[in-house]
C-alpha cells in the first residue's frame, strides 16, 4: 500500500461475514490453493492508492487469516449486523462510526472490497479511487460490465392473465417505437446497456454517512475486463475461478496484474 503522505485517506473495508447461505465460510474456503479472501486482499495491498485496509467480519477464523495476511481488523461486527437481510450500507455507517469513535478517523472515500470477487485487478481499484478524485462533483465509482443477456429480451409476468409483458417498453419508447418487437430483434439493433458488478465501488465516506447511501445518485463508470467478472456463489463458481487463476499462473501472471 502506498505513503499517505499529501496523500487523499482511501479505506479500503473487505466484508466476510461467517454465515453464507450458499455454502459455510465462503470468504475463505479454499480456491485454487489459497483462502477466498487472499486474491481480494492482495489486489488492495498492491493498489497504490488504498492507505489502510481493514475487514469487517464477526466470524474469529475469518478475523485469523485476514490478520495472517496483513489485514486490520480494528474490531468485530457485531452479530445483529452479520445477517442474510443485512444490507451493506449498514454495516460500511457502523465501521465509519466506530473508527470516528475510537480513533477519530474519517477516510475522504471507501473502497468496496468484495471477496467474493478474486479476479480483481490492483490497477482497476487504482482507477476507481483516481476517477472520483478527479470529479469533485461525483459521489462514487461503481465497476460495470456489459450483462451476459440483454434485459430488451427479458419479461415480468403478469399475475392476472399469466402472459409475459416486455419489461422495458416504459423505460425505452423510442426504441419500441423504431422496433414494435424488441425483444425479438438482434441485440446489436439494441441500445447498450451496462450491469452493476461487484468487482470494485468506490464511494465519498460524506455519502456513507450523510446521504445513508452506497452510492448517491452522481455515480461515475468503472468499465472493466469481463472475464474478471466472476463472483463466487458456489463451488461451481469457485472452479471457474480456479481455472483462470491457473491459467494465469501458467502465464506467469497473478490476478491482481
Amino acid at each position: 500500500m502506498a505513503d499517505t503522505k499529501d496523500k487523499k485517506e482511501i479505506l479500503g473495508v473487505i466484508l466476510a461475514r461467517g454465515g453464507s447461505k450458499s455454502f459455510h465460510k465462503k470468504s475463505i474456503a479454499a480456491c485454487a490453493g489459497k483462502p477466498l479472501m487472499y486474491y481480494t486482499i492482495e489486489a488492495a495491498k498492491h493498489a497504490k492508492s488504498i492507505t489502510r485496509l481493514i475487514i469487517s467480519t464477526d466470524d474469529e477464523e475469518m478475523a485469523e487469516v485476514a490478520r495472517s495476511y496483513g489485514v486490520e481488523v480494528p474490531f468485530m461486527r457485531p452479530v445483529e449486523l452479520a445477517q442474510d437481510d443485512t444490507p451493506d450500507l449498514a454495516v460500511f455507517e457502523y465501521v465509519l462510526a466506530e473508527l470516528q469513535k475510537r480513533e477519530q478517523y474519517v477516510p475522504d472515500a471507501v473502497v468496496h472490497l468484495r471477496p467474493t470477487t478474486p479476479l480483481k485487478k490492483a490497477a482497476d481499484i487504482n482507477r476507481g479511487v483516481e476517477l472520483l478524485l478527479a470529479h469533485p462533483d461525483a459521489q462514487s465509482v461503481r465497476s460495470i460490465c456489459e450483462p451476459l443477456h440483454t434485459p430488451f429480451k427479458m419479461y415480468t409476468l403478469d399475475e392476472n392473465s399469466g402472459f409475459l409483458q416486455p419489461l422495458l417498453p416504459k423505460v425505452f419508447p423510442e426504441v419500441f417505437k423504431k422496433y414494435p418487437e424488441a425483444y425479438n430483434m438482434p441485440r446489436q439493433l439494441l441500445p447498450s446497456v451496462w450491469r452493476h458488478s461487484g468487482y470494485v465501488d468506490v464511494v465519498r465516506s460524506e455519502v456513507i454517512t450523510e446521504l445513508h447511501s452506497m452510492s448517491g445518485s452522481k455515480i461515475l463508470p468503472l468499465p472493466f475486463e469481463k472475464w474478471r467478472d466472476i463472483d463466487i456463489d458456489s463451488l461451481y463458481e469457485i472452479g471457474l475461478a480456479e481455472n483462470v487463476i491457473e491459467k494465469l499462473k501458467a502465464e506467469g501472471k497473478e490476478t491482481w496484474e
